[in-house]
């Protein structure tokens, strides 16, 4: 035997000796293991998260995540209410300060042009010898326009429609007037040429000048009423986050309460109580804000419409009464079949009756409706005078019937004079109203953005310091 009886077998066969560049076989187990690989890198937002995730499974690290929600909360709040108010308080600064007024330019830009149509024909009608109230009458009446629409030029965008229509009177009102004085120096000398260019005067201003003048006040107007709107609009996204974040408070408070059977917690509770009062300010701020300017634009800026057309319609009527004189029936309406003045005097009168009718329902105390109620009564004693004054012409007797109109005592020209005053009185009166109302809804926004800011502030610093309390017992 060549080997013990107790060996387990025989010997292992030494290894064979492999050929260079011979390959290894494919059950070769001697062959070493492959290289181990780096596990892949994770991306920063991963890392957080994790850390976050694994933060939220002990108590102080859901303290911390509450305190940084509640922070963000509360200093979002601040941030969206500063911003929201200051948008609707430059609003409502605008309605004060910049629309209404711009507004009511423009209504007198309107009232004194068509005001000076009325003074030259008046003066027209006087003769030779022209007065010189109703020649100072009418040179205050250009240079107010003027002067209006100088200022109004230089807050107008010149491509918008307010800069179009400013353009437009600039350039028709100096032809305007070389017309007026046309036809006065032909009036001096007798010749009937001076009548013609009295009527192409107002032919000019009736198509070109007051039309432009109107579009110029419509846009203002619109602008009023979108600045108006943009103030009363209420700030939704604040007021939602403002529940939020109270809601938030309220909630840690009480998760506060439940885990340490503590009734208070100093922090939180100041922060609540921050966000409580940035809360009713804004609330109650706002809606004093919109009850202020919703007045003025019920109680002052409805009537400053209502009777800016009264009164634009009395001075059409008058210019036209004395236009009915000037012309003595050689212009016609497209018909053929009437005087054209006469006419448009009775249109003017009838929509005159119409706005004082409207300004006596809009009128909310005795100084705004007595004014109303003194050019009522003046203009119907108005269409009486005139009654009488145009059968006077009828028969014949002209020179008659032109003192009739602009004669002194018992004329229609003092009717006219007691309207324009009423009218006057009543507009001073309804912009006072307009102003305080508006001012008083403007003030109700004053100081809201920065004492919500410096609220928010102290609310977020609050509840971060009040789940730092809590934190500080773990440690």
């Amino acid at each position: 035997m060549t080997h013990t009886p107790n060996a387990a077998g025989p010997p292992p066969a030494p290894p064979m000796a492999r050929v260079p560049g011979q390959p290894r076989p494919s059950g070769d187990q001697s062959a070493s293991p492959p290289a181990p690989t780096s596990p892949a890198r994770r991306s920063a937002w991963a890392e957080t998260s994790a850390r976050l995730r694994a933060a939220a499974t002990t108590e102080p690290g859901r303290l911390r995540v509450i305190g940084a929600v509640l922070a963000a909360l509360v200093v979002a709040f601040g941030a969206v209410t500063a911003f929201e108010v200051s948008d609707r308080a430059s609003a409502a600064d605008d309605v004060v300060s910049r629309s209404q007024p711009l507004s009511a330019d423009a209504a007198s830009i309107y009232r004194s042009l068509a005001d000076a149509d009325t003074a030259a024909a008046s003066g027209f009608l006087a003769g030779a010898e022209e007065p010189a109230e109703a020649r100072e009458r009418y040179r205050k009446d250009i240079a107010n326009a003027s002067r209006l629409l100088v200022k109004a030029a230089a807050t107008t965008d010149v491509s918008s429609d307010s800069g179009r229509s400013i353009a437009a009177l600039n350039e028709q009102l100096p032809r305007y007037t070389g017309l007026i004085e046309r036809a006065r120096a032909n009036n001096r000398q007798g010749l009937p040429l001076g009548g013609a260019y009295l009527r192409y005067a107002n032919q000019q201003m009736t198509t070109e000048l007051l039309p432009a003048a109107q579009q110029l006040y419509d846009a203002e107007t619109a602008r009023l009423d979108a600045d108006q709107e943009d103030a009363q609009l209420w700030p939704f996204l604040s007021l939602a986050i403002g529940v939020v974040a109270l809601g938030g408070l309220v909630w840690a408070q009480r998760r506060d309460y439940h885990r340490t059977n503590r009734m208070f917690n100093q922090g939180l509770l100041a922060a609540t109580a921050a966000s409580t009062v940035v809360l009713l300010w804004l609330a109650v701020g706002h809606t004093v804000a919109r009850a202020g300017l919703d007045d003025a634009q019920t109680r002052g800026q409805a009537s400053l419409r209502v009777l800016n057309e009264a009164r634009i319609n009395s001075l059409k009527a008058r210019a036209n009464e004395n236009l009915t004189l000037v012309a003595r029936g050689a212009v016609l309406t497209p018909d053929g079949k009437g005087d054209k003045y006469e006419t448009d005097y009775a249109a003017g009168m009838d929509r005159l009756t119409t706005a004082l009718g409207e300004a006596q329902e809009l009128a909310g105390d005795d100084p705004g409706s007595i004014p109303v109620a003194s050019a009522v009564s003046a203009v119907s004693e108005w269409k009486t005078r005139h009654k009488s004054a145009a059968d006077t012409d009828r028969a014949g007797d002209y020179d008659e019937a032109v003192m009739k109109v602009i004669g002194g005592k018992g004329s229609t020209g003092e009717s006219f004079d007691r309207v324009d005053e009423a009218l006057d009185k009543a507009l001073t009166h309804e912009q006072g109203e307009f102003t305080k109302f508006a001012g008083d809804g403007r003030a109700a926004l004053t100081g809201l953005p920065v004492g919500t800011a410096v609220l928010a502030v102290l609310g977020a610093a609050s509840a971060v310091l009040g789940i730092g309390r809590r934190l500080s017992e773990y440690r």
